[in-house]
């Protein structure tokens, strides 16, 4: 264990289980990087990964957004082209943006789709795919409510998934947020998770949570007070 990271576990009583809130204000504490790490919550679900109609993956809007500016490309056509610029979409375009994806052009973090477009997009399955870049009505990037979901998107929505372990990795913030808004933000990640919970999965459905920071050690959450 470095030294910083042993100085930041005198920081916090690691066996105990925090509020959100006292969990923000220990992760910032620990947050000493030269950089503005940023703050993450894991959470173990007791779901059977094997199991398709067990997966769980949606989107959150995060009441503060994530701290990082995300870059938008919409791939549309028609009125779906102003409709996307109007909303603030830095790429816009149809079949020109679709080819130059295709030569490696990607200056974006999230491209959304209309369902018009997905037939052409669809070709690029295998360079978007790896990326996790790729369009899909899951997590409400192939539609036409374009205005609406680029917004969104620009505001802080983002997507979160379970990893084949059945574990959620999201982040909430930055160590530079003050502790209501990463706590506000956690929240409204825990309220997601919950309510995204697969009606055939039994018993305990979040097992543990934690809240991190990029380079900083765990805090452990009081999930049910949080619900």
């Amino acid at each position: 264990m470095s030294k910083r990271m042993e100085a930041a576990r005198k920081n916090y009583d690691a066996a105990k289980v925090h509020t959100l809130e006292e969990a923000a204000a220990a992760v910032k504490k620990n947050a000493t990087a030269k950089f503005d790490e940023t703050v993450e919550m894991h959470l173990r679900l007791g779901i059977d990964v094997k199991k398709a109609d067990q997966m769980v993956r949606s989107t959150v809007a995060l009441p503060h957004g994530t701290g990082k500016k995300k870059r938008v490309a919409v791939v549309a056509k028609g009125e779906k082209v102003k409709e996307a610029q109007t909303a603030g979409a830095d790429l816009v375009g149809g079949a020109d943006l679709i080819e130059a994806i295709s030569k490696g052009e990607m200056d974006f973090d999230i491209l959304v789709a209309t369902p018009d477009m997905m037939k052409d997009l669809a070709k690029l399955g295998k360079v978007l795919g790896p990326r996790g870049l790729m369009p899909n009505p899951k997590s409400g990037t192939v539609t036409f409510d374009v205005e609406r979901t680029v917004k969104e998107l620009k505001a802080g929505r983002i997507e979160f998934k379970a990893d084949s372990f059945g574990i959620v990795h999201v982040p909430v913030g930055k160590a530079s947020f003050d502790d209501k808004k990463l706590a506000e933000n956690a929240k409204a990640v825990l309220e997601a998770v919950l309510k995204a919970k697969p009606s055939t999965s039994k018993g305990t459905y979040v097992c543990s949570a934690y809240l991190s920071s990029t380079m900083g050690p765990s805090v452990q959450l009081q999930v049910a007070q949080e619900l």
